[in-house]
């Protein structure tokens, strides 16, 4: 035992000797609780006694649970084997291949993944004739499945979020009852039923329950705080009344409510088990300690939280360093400067950039590739290659190039114009008995599709002759707005389920069209072709640690690096806009503080005094969480650069304005310059204006999306 507990800090030890009975494990960032779990596991098999196979150990990733069985076997050798150590999920789906057909399973019966669950929901919703976003409608099905809504169809609406309203509410019971009908005729489950399934097994069969108590006599739970209803049932009936539960987990880091973790399973631990010991690891052996104060100081300010002080085990370290950027192009280009600057020191896989949105990273990705410093996008893909930012992309290829069949068939049907997988294969086979193109066959829609799909297509059509006309018209990002709007991508993204982020990534293609067309000017098809350079060069090369990691918060939970770039504080981004009511404001201080935590050497704050929103360059304040920091532990970073002068922005003309134009105004537009209008036509929306431009030409312009400043007359 001596061997076991001689590495161990004396938190560590009182965990790890922890025989019977529940217990709640408060761990800290950076406290060593991986290795106390190991070493507790250890401990129960060679002093107490504990068969391997007695030992359940639940983690919350495949990758937590293999790293797991690697440090026991290191530990154990071939005993540990024996041990049950899974993710939730994994465990369950091992439950029901014994015993679901107590419930009604199916022997082999398959557990569909994503795309067998889309496919199931696209039939369904053809079925019923609804219009909507398939993956808006599995996000919900999982949402309410995760928050074990049951069969109470009045919890089933209470659990659609903002994002379905409009889309039908009414009906969504029925969308559910069609869904749930279809797996049970095919015999399948999916990813969230493995819960519900096993809780419905362990309710209905004492026996079933008793069984697998038995196997797992002592219970590990790690990042309890993650858990959801569904999870948290399912632990609660697998302790049973022995209760040998031991949950691992720290309410400062709980920040995926979004997932419908519940925040409460944890703070209400000794509630549920008033025997509960509860232990405490608070000694920190990642980060200085100057990081650690600007870290408790944050945290402290939190409500819903479990009492406890990351105390350092390393020296003071380099003070936290806070830069006030200008915009958040010079936070890009001052991140990217400062860290080449320390690639004297540290290799580029040691540093990472963290931000709140996927949004930001697309100046960071530009700004790395002018300091020739090698960065790759971590946990997601690159700016350019998202999806709704490819699908938007594509409309303006297909504008460009209207033989671009790739792009066509990926925005035929997006968002959802009717037009399922029947009615594309017989377009696909007409435009091969003819030997055309797959554009040139849509025009043949009326003589191949029922009426209700012809008349999609032919809409479609008509879509994509404006485009085309007004790709030759317009500046990049007006172009953009211009897809946007019309094609009722924006609208249909608004109701989908995290469709505030996607929302948020458009927003940057637009300013990004918008500071190309500043900085280079050019065409929509300029544009595009700088783009698929761009894409290309967010390809990641060279060996794993390569290169700088930039990623969101969320994804950096779990990770550490030597040196950390949080960028983006400010009101509005972190804490984010969404975080309306005092339980999110709290979730985003949980983020400012796993992503502070996660630095273990060097930490740098950085915030814009200006960023733009929705097209319009606004003033921004720095967080309220910087101001939570005292000023003494923040050592503020000055650049030799002076920051460039506020540019005005030009008013863009309302649309309707053509009213007033009779000939002969003189107007600026952003792209061609001074120019005067020589005719105006249409109304609303569609009102146009010819304007001749000097150096220039006759440009038709709509006056909606062409930004034209009006000027005093000659």
């Amino acid at each position: 035992m001596d061997d076991l507990l001689a590495s161990l800090n004396d938190e560590q030890r009182r965990v790890v000797l922890h025989h019977q009975g529940p217990a709640l494990v408060v761990a800290g960032a950076g406290s060593g609780k991986t290795r106390t779990v190991v070493h507790r596991i250890a401990y129960l098999i060679a002093e107490r006694g504990v068969h391997p196979a007695e030992i359940l150990a639940v983690t919350f990733t495949n990758k937590a649970a293999q790293e797991m069985r690697e440090r026991l076997e290191a530990m154990i050798g071939r005993a540990a084997r024996d041990l049950w150590v899974a993710t939730f999920h994994a465990a369950a789906l091992r439950i029901l291949r014994v015993y679901g057909s107590r419930i009604g399973l199916p022997s082999g019966f398959p557990v569909y993944d994503d795309d067998d669950q889309l496919s199931l929901i696209k039939a369904i919703l053809t079925d019923l004739g609804l219009e909507a976003r398939p993956t808006a409608v599995r996000s919900w099905i999982d949402r309410v499945k995760s928050s074990m809504a049951g069969s109470d169809t009045t919890r089933w609406v209470e659990a659609l979020p903002e994002w379905v309203a409009g889309l039908h509410r009414e009906r969504f019971a029925e969308v559910f009852g069609a869904y749930q009908s279809r797996l049970k005729a095919l015999g399948a489950v999916d990813f969230s039923d493995l819960l519900l399934r096993t809780i419905e097994l362990f309710q209905s069969n004492p026996e079933a329950l008793r069984r697998v108590q038995s196997r797992a006599r002592f219970i590990h739970v790690d990042e309890y705080q993650d858990t959801n209803p569904a999870q948290y049932r399912l632990t609660r009936l697998l302790a049973g009344e022995a209760a040998n539960l031991m949950v691992v987990g720290d309410p400062d880091q709980s920040i995926y409510a979004f997932r419908s973790a519940d925040l409460r399973n944890i703070l209400r631990f000794t509630e549920d088990y008033p025997s509960a010991t509860v232990y405490r690891l608070e000694t920190n052996y990642r980060s200085s300690a100057a990081i650690l104060k600007v870290a408790n100081a944050v945290i402290e300010k939190n409500e819903a939280r479990l009492e406890k002080v990351l105390r350092p085990s390393k020296s003071e370290g380099e003070p936290v360093r806070l830069f006030a950027a200008y915009d958040h192009r010079d936070e890009a280009e001052f991140v990217a400067s400062e860290a080449k600057s320390l690639l004297e020191r540290y290799r580029p896989g040691e540093i990472a950039v963290l931000y709140r949105t996927n949004a930001q990273s697309r100046v960071l990705e530009e700004a790395f590739r002018r300091e020739n410093v090698p960065a790759k996008v971590v946990g997601g893909v690159g700016f350019f290659s998202r999806k709704e930012i490819k699908d938007v992309l594509a409309y303006a290829r297909a504008a460009v190039n209207p033989r671009d069949d790739v792009a066509i068939k990926r925005i035929i049907n997006t968002p959802p114009r009717g037009l399922g997988a029947k009615s594309l294969e017989k377009i696909e086979s007409r435009a091969k008995e003819d030997g055309v193109l797959f554009h040139a066959a849509l025009r043949l829609a009326p003589k191949i599709l029922a009426p209700r799909q012809a008349h999609a297509v032919r809409a479609f059509i008509e879509l994509l002759d404006t485009l085309a006309e007004q790709a030759e018209k317009l500046g990049p990002r007006a172009f953009f707005e211009l897809v946007l709007s019309e094609s009722g991508y924006k609208q249909a993204l608004a109701l989908e389920a995290g469709g505030k982020e996607r929302l948020e990534n458009l927003e940057e293609l637009l300013r990004a069209a918008g500071e190309w067309e500043e900085a280079q000017g050019g065409t929509v098809a300029d544009f595009l072709d700088e783009i698929s350079l761009t894409a290309r060069a967010e390809e990641p090369g060279g060996p794993e640690g390569d290169a700088v990691s930039l990623m969101t918060l969320h994804n950096a939970k779990g990770l550490e690096f030597p040196v950390v770039f949080l960028v983006g504080v400010e009101e509005g981004l972190l804490p984010h806009r969404s975080s309306s009511t005092l339980e999110a404001l709290e979730e985003e201080r949980r983020l400012f503080y796993v992503g502070v935590t996660r630095a273990m050497e060097r930490l740098y704050l950085s915030y814009a005094r200006e960023r733009e929103t929705y097209g319009r360059r606004e003033k921004t304040q720095k967080s309220r969480f910087i101001e939570e920091i005292p000023a003494g532990l923040l050592q503020p970073v000055h650049t030799a650069s002076a920051p460039p002068p506020t540019p005005k922005p030009p008013r863009p003309a309302a649309a309707g304005d053509h009213a007033a134009f009779k000939g002969g105004e003189r107007v600026r537009h952003p792209r061609f310059g001074v120019g005067v209008v020589v005719a105006a036509r249409g109304e609303g929306a569609r009102a146009e204006v010819t304007v001749h431009f000097d150096g220039v030409g006759l440009k038709k312009l709509l006056v909606k999306y062409a930004g034209l400043e009006r000027l005093p007359g000659p």
